[in-house]
């Protein structure tokens, strides 16, 4: 038996790669590329480590080029998740009895075959199917992958290290017991990182998962599960179940077993899930812990002491890279009066210098939203904005599926604080601008905390620190994440660990010990050396 205690030190950051034109990494990013846009890739379902065919297809194709088929997959019934659960009941005891550190070992060659085997592979994918630059993609599928795989791995070392103490003649310890059933998680487009951590962060705690992706981006996720194989994760620890959400969703939810929810995606569609666990709440063994990161309407907040130059990138690079589809993008920014004009100018200079186009164009900045009803979605704030009375478009405003989902960076700015694409989240490469005079600060930053329902990230840009801790005071619950003088995206594994509250979901922290702690179910143990042989304590006593 290895009675050795395992202490893991705190990683570093996965290094980030740069592509420059020549370079070894620029060849073997165009070599995956070409490597899968040439092929239609076919993605079963795997239960219990088995590939499932069911004939019921669906295609996936490029966002940025909407006629190229990607893949083609098969769609799961309500059968297929009937067995995926059962798989994964199976699979519980013997994973959860598995000492943790096989299961850290597990983590750390995933991201091992991650950050070196497959990298190029993963980020291709993380292109083609979810239209992202090479940067955009290496910063997610390959490095925040990783990071999450390695800094769980320190933070459970840290909880399971975390033992109360011990009087004389007692011997006391916590024992993190994995939680009584599956957890169930729904895992969204934008981040292969996110899909990956929400799977592996209640795994590596010795839970077992049913996993529903995104559709749009089963390409990337598809190869993250043959990739979980190939590094030893048992079979049926996790099951991977293309289709419908609502399916898979209502047999999950009606299952005695269920005992976590791990999600991120839309804030409606987070109500829906809550309100079925509450339903079937007589159902369960165990109360489900529910874990959600949600929607968004992240701001960016300028005090007339900021720099411009500095408000214009962060305008720019918060709302504009990967189209505006992050949890985190900048889609709204409250400017005071006297530095709009310059702000404007910046803003616009740098616009005419950006490109739009396919993700093998190395020189886009800007790719396609990810699919048709994201692009008929962001259509129509623009034509709102072009036909209101309330708005302008200052800048973009031009729209083409022919072919692919392209929306020009667009920056509306509203005449009105309470406009419709002020307080309405898009998920698109649109930022609305509200122009406030410079006296009025303390009423923006009251404006913009009362005029969204979310609360995810936020940035306060202002070189006078007095401004700057008045803003943060006002604003202290409009943001899980917040930014002082920089862009409100961009969080890193164990620098800025992720969450809102709100709206936003259930702030639980992605990337740091609190979130491992919501996929455990700790048990207080006591053991007494010397226990009592008589009931009667002193005070009971007939002699006065």
């Amino acid at each position: 038996m290895n009675n050795t205690i395992f202490s893991f030190p705190k990683p570093e950051n996965e290094p980030v790669k740069g592509y420059n034109p020549g370079s070894a990494e620029r060849k073997e990013i165009r070599k995956a590329l070409d490597e899968l846009y040439k092929k239609v890739t076919e993605i079963p379902a795997v239960i219990g480590g088995k590939e499932v065919k069911t004939k019921n297809m669906g295609e996936i194709v490029m966002p940025t080029e909407n006629h190229h088929v990607l893949a083609r997959y098969h769609k799961v019934s309500e059968n297929e998740v009937q067995a995926a659960i059962a798989a994964a009941m199976k699979a519980q005891r013997e994973w959860a009895d598995t000492p943790w550190i096989d299961r850290a070992s597990v983590m750390l060659k995933i991201a091992t075959l991650i950050s070196g085997k497959y990298r190029y592979l993963i980020n291709a994918a993380t292109m083609l199917g979810q239209g992202k630059t090479t940067m955009q993609a290496e910063i997610d599928s390959a490095c925040e992958l990783c990071d999450f795989l390695r800094y769980n791995v320190f933070y459970a070392s840290q909880i399971y290290s975390d033992q109360p103490c011990s009087d004389k003649g007692t011997l006391n310890y916590n024992v993190y017991r994995p939680l009584e059933g599956f957890v169930f998680a729904i895992t969204p487009f934008n981040f292969t990182s996110i899909a990956s951590n929400l799977c592996m962060s209640p795994v590596l705690m010795g839970n077992v998962c049913i996993w529903k992706p995104s559709t749009t981006a089963m390409l990337s996720n598809y190869l993250l599960m043959k990739i979980y194989k190939e590094a030893g994760l048992p079979d049926g620890v996790v099951n991977f179940l293309p289709g419908s959400g609502a399916l898979i969703g209502k047999v999950a939810f009606a299952n005695e077993n269920l005992a976590g929810v791990h999600f991120t995606g839309s804030t409606g569609t987070f109500k829906g899930f809550w309100k079925a666990i509450g339903q079937n709440i007589d159902k369960y063994k165990t109360y489900p812990k529910i874990v959600g990161e949600t929607g968004g309407k992240d701001f960016i907040m300028v005090h007339k002491s900021a720099d411009p130059e500095q408000v214009a990138t962060a305008i720019v690079r918060g709302a504009f890279e990967f189209q505006g589809q992050k949890c985190s993008a900048a889609s709204r920014a409250y400017v005071p009066a006297s530095m709009w004009p310059k702000v404007e100018k910046i803003v616009g200079k740098m616009l005419k210098e950006i490109k739009m186009g396919d993700v093998r164009d190395f020189f886009a900045f800007v790719n396609a939203v990810i699919d048709e009803a994201s692009f008929d979605n962001c259509k129509n704030y623009i034509d709102h904005a072009k036909k209101s009375k309330d708005a302008e478009i200052v800048f973009g405003g031009k729209c083409d599926k022919s072919k692919g989902w392209f929306i020009e960076p667009t920056v509306i700015l509203a005449k009105k604080p309470d406009y419709k694409s002020m307080c309405e989240e898009i998920f698109g490469p649109i930022i609305t601008i509200y122009v406030y005079e410079d006296k009025d600060y303390e009423k923006a930053c009251h404006l913009c905390d009362e005029t969204s329902p979310y609360a995810l990230t936020g940035a306060i840009f202002a070189s006078d620190r007095k401004a700057l801790r008045t803003g943060a005071e006002i604003l202290k619950y409009a943001a899980g994440n917040i930014y002082y003088n920089d862009k409100p995206t961009g969080a890193v594994v164990g620098q800025q660990p992720f969450g809102g509250a709100r709206a936003s979901g259930t702030n639980d922290k992605a990337g740091s010990y609190l979130n491992l702690l919501r996929w455990v179910s700790p048990q207080a143990v006591k053991e007494t050396f010397d226990p009592a042989r008589d009931y009667k304590y002193p005070f009971i006593s007939s002699a006065e």
